[in-house]
């Protein structure tokens, strides 16, 4: 009998071993309630990067610094060369001379001057075929529409309210157009021509500019009016106000017309 129970104490203890192998190692990460501990594969707050604010666009570049305005500075231009003056061959044929002028301020090739007395009288019948007033001559109507048939236009008749105006209206067509404007001398009764100006300003740059002197050419030269004064020498730089006191203000009863009272101007027009 004592045999079997050494065997049995011998099994016994291999079993005991066996029982120890097989138990499973105790959880560190268990509580004390037996629980087990959460783990989260997310990174902790800590280790979390801290997002950058946008940032503001850069200012835009300082706007360059402005231009001072423009200064008007003396300006001058001349249609008139020698040989373009032709003088009126009667006391009554100043409006044809004064196409004929017209015609070689404008044709500066010095081949075809326009001066005939005889062409002067039938550019005379022209005009005053196209005019109508009580004085049966030449009115600035016919003139302008003159100008237009021959070639040289268009033109047409204007009247402006004030002087300075008048004055900057007839240099700037002058200089848009690079033809002369007809002056309608006297209040209605004589025609000049005006072959250029000097100005404070180019017309081309500025709205407003001062007229300082205006090149002038009367037909009648050299006799002038006991009335009006003295007739200028041709191509003669008249002030402003040595101009006026020929050219006044058109009387209304001189011609029968719709214009307004005011200075009356032949003006060469854009085509």
């Amino acid at each position: 009998m004592t045999g079997a129970p050494a065997r049995l104490l011998t099994w016994l203890a291999v079993m005991a071993t066996l029982l120890t192998a097989c138990t499973p190692a105790v959880d560190l990460t268990e509580t004390d309630s037996g629980q087990p501990t959460a783990f989260s594969s997310a990174p902790s707050t800590s280790a979390t990067q801290t997002p950058v604010p946008p940032q503001p666009a850069p200012p835009p570049p300082p706007a360059p610094p402005a231009l001072p305005p423009a200064v008007p500075q003396a300006f001058a231009l001349n249609l008139y060369q020698e040989g373009d003056f032709v003088p009126q061959y009667t006391f009554d044929w100043c409006v044809a001379a004064s196409i004929q002028m017209a015609h070689n301020l404008i044709d500066d090739t010095g081949g075809g001057t326009w001066a005939s007395s005889a062409q002067q009288s039938e550019l005379w019948e022209m005009a005053r075929a196209r005019s109508s007033n009580s004085f049966n001559g030449a009115n600035p109507k016919g003139w302008a529409q003159v100008l237009t048939e021959v070639g040289m236009g268009p033109y047409a008749v204007v009247s402006v309210a004030t002087y300075e105006d008048t004055l900057q209206t007839a240099a700037r067509a002058i200089a848009e157009t690079g033809r002369p404007v007809g002056l309608v001398m006297w209040s209605g009764r004589h025609a000049w021509v005006m072959s250029g100006f000097e100005s404070m300003g180019d017309p081309a740059q500025f709205a407003e500019f001062q007229v300082t002197g205006v090149r002038v050419l009367d037909p009648l030269y050299p006799h002038g009016s006991g009335q009006w004064g003295a007739s200028p020498e041709p191509n003669s730089l008249l002030t402003p106000e040595q101009l006026a006191t020929q050219f006044v203000v058109r009387e209304p009863r001189r011609w029968s017309t719709d214009l307004p009272t005011g200075y009356l101007l032949v003006l060469p027009v854009a085509a």
